[in-house]
């Protein structure tokens, strides 16, 4: 067993003997979803580190961080490919709904497509509050999970040639899309995200160099943490608190493990 490999068991509270296979990537999505929040601080502090396996594991498990796309992304792919499973990471672009189209950073969103016997499949933790907790069937079936509904459409774009559609628990009333993607141009290695990663941390647009946001999806819901509110989605329905600067260290650590200097 790699390194990698144990490290990241631990880091999410995964058996060391529980095989990894498509049948039970529902529990290590939730497992990684509720152990390793999305979150922006390292953005907000201009760390410029190049993407690699090393980076990845002194900051999510060493430092024990989460990350942005291509740090959540990226690590998993990492595990997943050190258990046998034949993946890719995957390139794409985020709708925008206040602007009405997608996001002016380009393709700056990193996932992963996990191919098994024959079929496709894509399998994302790095998309904030949206997670499916559940690989997507790329024929278009929908799934259902304790996030809400998803599904992945065939569509060309200016940024791929399929789209993941959502309807978040809580939230949504009708589908509505998340992000376009690319099938076609994989990325060869971790460190090709590195572009992105300069992109997010430098673009005059990026939504996540401006204010922290640390995002945790829990079986029961979602919940975002900003600087001056703390907002939690449950069947009970919304619930926001105003904060202030010391709240917001004790929510941090509360609820995302996190010590925020």
């Amino acid at each position: 067993m790699s390194n990698l490999n144990e490290l990241f068991r631990k880091r999410i509270g995964l058996s060391s003997s529980t095989l990894v296979t498509v049948t039970n990537l529902d529990q290590i999505l939730e497992l990684t979803a509720a152990s390793i929040p999305f979150e922006n601080l390292c953005t907000l502090s201009g760390d410029s580190n190049e993407l690699n396996k090393g980076h990845l594991m002194e900051k999510i498990i060493q430092r024990n961080e989460g990350g942005l796309c291509y740090d959540l992304n990226g690590i998993l792919y990492l595990f997943l490919k050190e258990n046998g499973l034949d993946v890719q990471l995957i390139r794409g672009s985020v709708y925008v709904p206040d602007l009405k189209g997608f996001s002016p950073t380009g393709r700056t969103h990193a996932a992963i497509l996990l191919n098994d016997n024959g079929r496709r499949y894509l399998v994302d933790t790095g998309f904030g509050g949206n997670l499916p907790l559940r690989p997507v069937s790329m024929n278009g079936t929908e799934i259902i999970s304790p996030s809400g509904e998803f599904r992945v459409k065939k569509e060309a774009s200016e940024f791929g040639d399929y789209f993941l559609e959502m309807k978040l628990k809580y939230k949504d009333s009708d589908w509505k899309i998340g992000y376009a993607f690319d099938s076609r141009e994989p990325v060869k290695n971790i460190s090709d995200l590195s572009e992105m990663k300069k992109i997010i941390t430098t673009h005059p647009q990026s939504p996540f160099n401006k204010k922290p946001l640390l995002t945790r999806v829990t079986s029961d819901g979602s919940m975002v943490l900003t600087e001056t509110s703390f907002t939690s989605w449950t069947e009970d329905g919304a619930k926001k608190e105003e904060i202030d600067s010391k709240r917001f260290k004790e929510l941090a650590k509360e609820f995302y493990n996190i010590e925020v200097k």
